[in-house]
């Protein structure tokens, strides 16, 4: 499966794999920022991606930036759907403590494609019962 990619800014680095095996493409930032704790901020790619049809791009966090300095993203995973041909921007949010230096170049979240199926929605009465019904939101417990 082929993922067309279009540089639209100079210093855009294209998406790659850093192992083979791995999910994510590594997603780097083409902006210098500052990210107060507590705030967020929308970091350009410098990229715009045409996906086939019946698949996404989920942007999610980087766990080194999560764990080293509360970095994550926003709408985790964020969608890239088949059809958008904007830049791709990420969403990244400060849980930390110190402000975060978004800096040119360097990596800030990953890039998984995923296949989606269209869903037929069906409007119906009830229901088919389950073990678990409506219980949600905690009602296994944590033992």
């Amino acid at each position: 499966m082929k993922v067309r990619v279009k540089k639209i800014h100079k210093d855009a680095k294209i998406p790659s794999y850093a192992h083979q095996g791995d999910s994510g493409m590594d997603l780097y930032s083409v902006e210098e920022a500052t990210i107060e704790p507590g705030e967020r901020k929308m970091v350009g790619t410098g990229l715009q991606i045409s996906l086939p049809k019946g698949f996404e791009a989920q942007i999610r966090p980087k766990s080194g930036l999560a764990a080293n300095f509360g970095v994550t993203v926003l709408n985790t995973p964020g969608t890239v759907d088949s059809c958008y041909r904007g830049e791709v921007r990420v969403i990244l949010a400060n849980l930390g403590k110190e402000a975060f230096k978004v800096e040119k170049g360097k990596k800030i979240a990953q890039m998984v494609i995923a296949r989606v199926e269209e869903a037929e929605i069906e409007e119906v009465e009830e229901l088919d019962e389950t073990t678990r019904s409506g219980g949600g939101f905690g009602s296994t417990g944590l033992e």
